[in-house]
Parts: C-alpha cells; sequence; structure tokens
C-alpha cells in the first residue's frame, strides 16, 4: 500500500517579487496588444509572438538545467508564474504543453541529441508540442493503447490514430505512445514506448474535432506509415508505461486543474452584489473554501516534485478534486444566480457573468476526460490506499 501523504506547504516569501514580475510582464503584453487579458470571448491577437516573448522574459523552462536554456529555478517559482498567467487568461497554449510535461520528459529521458535539439527552441517559445495518448478504444486506459510502432531499417514505422490530442494542429512535435510489444499474463503494462514524433512528417493526418462551442481544441491524429529515425525513441523500448505515470503528474498537479473555470467564481461575486442572502453567501463562502484547500494540496504537491518525488497518487487526487470543483462551479453559480441569470443585462458585470457561466456549462463535460478520467483517477487513488 501506498500512503498518500500531503504534507502542509507554503509558497517562499520570494514568490511576491517574481508574482509582481510577472503581472508586471502581463500588463505589458496586454498593453502592446498581445492579448486582451480576463476576456473570455476575445481571441489572442498574436499567440505566437505571447510565445516568444514568454521565452525572452524567462517564463520557459524555468525548472530545466541551464545547458539547455533553463534557469534551474524551482517548481514552486514555475507554479506562480503559471498562476499568474491563468488568472489574467493569457494565451500560453504555444508552450504550455511542452513546459509542463514534454520538456521535463526529454530531460529525463531523452537522447543528448535530442534535447540539445529541442530544449533550447521550446525555452525560446519557437517549439510547440502535443501529447498522443488516447485512442479511441481506449481512452484513458493508456496500457489498452493499440497504436503500433514496427522496427524498420530507417528507425520504427508508426500506425494507428491518436484521438482527443489537444493542440495537435499545431504543434510541432508530439510525443505519443505506441504499442511495441504484445502485452504479457504477468504484465499487462508491458509493450508500449515512447517516441518523439515531428508533426510534419509523411503519413501523419490531423483531423480537427470542433467543440461544441465552436473552438479547435481537439483533433484527431492518423498515422499511415510514418517513419521516426532510431534515435526517437525516450526512454526504454517496452517500458514507457512508467514514463508516462510520471508525466501526467506534472499534467495531473498543476493549478490549472483548477484554475480554467475560477474566473466564474469572481464573476459571480460581482454579478451577486453586496446584498446577498443567507443562500448565496453560504454558497459563495462554500466554493471558496474549497478553492482554498485545493490549491494549498497542489503547492504542496509541487514541493514534493520540486523536491525530487513523483507523487502520482497524490496528483491524481489533485485533478479529481479540482475536477469536481469545477464542475460543481458552474453549476452552482447558475443555481445561485436564479432568476438573475435570465434578467435583461444591464451592467457590465451581469454580461461578464453571463459569458463565463454559457463558457463554464459548455465546456465543463470535457474536463472529466482531459488528464485522465475521473473514473481512471480514483482507481489510481484506490490503489495508493490499498483498496485494490
Amino acid at each position: 500500500m501506498t500512503r498518500i501523504r500531503i504534507d502542509p506547504a507554503r509558497l517562499p516569501v520570494e514568490s511576491r517579487e517574481l508574482r509582481q514580475e510577472v503581472r508586471d510582464f502581463l500588463q505589458r503584453e496586454a498593453d502592446r496588444g498581445v492579448f486582451v487579458p480576463n476576456e473570455p470571448t476575445h481571441p489572442a491577437t498574436d499567440p505566437t509572438r505571447f510565445a516568444r516573448d514568454c521565452g525572452a522574459a524567462g517564463w520557459i523552462g524555468m525548472t530545466w538545467p541551464r545547458q539547455y536554456g533553463g534557469q534551474e529555478r524551482s517548481f514552486l517559482d514555475r507554479y506562480v508564474v503559471t498562476e499568474e498567467m491563468l488568472a489574467a487568461e493569457a494565451p500560453t497554449g504555444r508552450f504550455f504543453t511542452a513546459d509542463r510535461q514534454s520538456g521535463p520528459l526529454l530531460i529525463k529521458y531523452g537522447s543528448e541529441r535530442l534535447k540539445s535539439m529541442l530544449l533550447p527552441g521550446i525555452v525560446a517559445g519557437e517549439l510547440s508540442f502535443c501529447i498522443g495518448m488516447s485512442e479511441a478504444n481506449s481512452g484513458s486506459d493508456l496500457f489498452a493503447a493499440q497504436a503500433r510502432a514496427t522496427p524498420v531499417a530507417e528507425g520504427w514505422m508508426l500506425n494507428g490514430a491518436k484521438l482527443w490530442t489537444s493542440s495537435a494542429h499545431f504543434s510541432d512535435y508530439m510525443i505519443g505512445l505506441f504499442r511495441t510489444a504484445l502485452a504479457t499474463a504477468e504484465n499487462r503494462r508491458h509493450g508500449l514506448t515512447q517516441f518523439v514524433i515531428p508533426m510534419g512528417l509523411p503519413g501523419i493526418t490531423v483531423n480537427p474535432i470542433m467543440h461544441m462551442s465552436g473552438e479547435h481544441r481537439f483533433n484527431e491524429v492518423v498515422f499511415d506509415d510514418v517513419v521516426v529515425p532510431h534515435d526517437h525513441v525516450l526512454g526504454s523500448v517496452d517500458d514507457a508505461w512508467k514514463q508516462a505515470t510520471a508525466e501526467l503528474v506534472y499534467e495531473r498537479s498543476g493549478p490549472e486543474r483548477f484554475l480554467a473555470h475560477f474566473h466564474l467564481l469572481p464573476a459571480l461575486i460581482d454579478h451577486l452584489g453586496a446584498d446577498l442572502g443567507l443562500r448565496e453567501a453560504e454558497g459563495i463562502g462554500r466554493l471558496t473554501a474549497q478553492l482554498h484547500t485545493i490549491r494549498r494540496m497542489s503547492i504542496a504537491v509541487n514541493s514534493m516534485i520540486a523536491a525530487g518525488e513523483e507523487p502520482t497518487v497524490e496528483g491524481s487526487l489533485v485533478k479529481e478534486l479540482g475536477t469536481l470543483w469545477q464542475q460543481s462551479l458552474a453549476e452552482r453559480a447558475r443555481e445561485l444566480s436564479g432568476p438573475r441569470a435570465d434578467r435583461v443585462v444591464e451592467r457590465t458585470e451581469d454580461a461578464l457573468f453571463r459569458r463565463r457561466l454559457d463558457a463554464a456549462l459548455v465546456t465543463a463535460p470535457q474536463i472529466t476526460i482531459q488528464g485522465g478520467t475521473t473514473e481512471v483517477l480514483r482507481g489510481i487513488i484506490a490503489r495508493g490506499l490499498g483498496l485494490r
């Protein structure tokens, strides 16, 4: 049995200065028209430029070794930067996946050639990555992956498809999980290998999956006899389940797992106004207390990552609770607003709340899937508690 441990932890006092630095940077970007902060329906004016500006400012690859362009700062410093980016709704999509998980995975398991070739470009905000894990018939059960990689003279030939691949339509590279051997009766985790895949290779087709909001976030990525070189294998052949599990710790424990819809809460408070009834005050208080608790847990888990640990179970717990909170936030906001949500919009606060509520209600269902379904996360947590 793995003991679940979430020790109390706080951000260091020095993070206050860093937080102000990031706020000043974001304000300059907004003043230059690169993006419009805190406006959910306004697309970024120039996300590519924003990524490069973040690279120049040192906000990408902060924790990475200096030899690859990083600064060797702590994960808690990166945590502060991420919080501020999320709070301003900055357009981080061009670099966020690479910064959060692809880069650390390359550092740990990539060849020296791959690291030297790719990490400086990520740090500069010039390279985007996507993650190829889920498939049509396996969902979040990574061990059921069927997309195959077969050894050939030039390297490995990839065939199959990945589904729900965020940002594949503008990514330069994918880190994809492929089956290189059959699972064994003793170990169903055997036979999976990760590859670094240039998205411009012949045989790769990216099919958009449109969100019900009209946005293009997800994709199906089809591989038809795609050949990658031998040295694009990441880590060990047939044993990538350990790598994929470690990678998901970065994905599941950060502030993005509970701050994606956070802006609906202050919008709800402004919408309700100062004259709150007992029901509204209790609802706001409960949502706020839950958010505070999840944030403290997230900081604790990232403190463990900063100490060199891989808190897989604890990270899954943060993701699970963050998912539940964000989904309940949308429904609770609609309930607390009551008839006010349908009244004629007269104030700016009312209009903003309606836009945020509509967006949250449409996008809340996807939170259950991205980063691991609720059922899979609960299985991981149950194993950690010795219940299965």
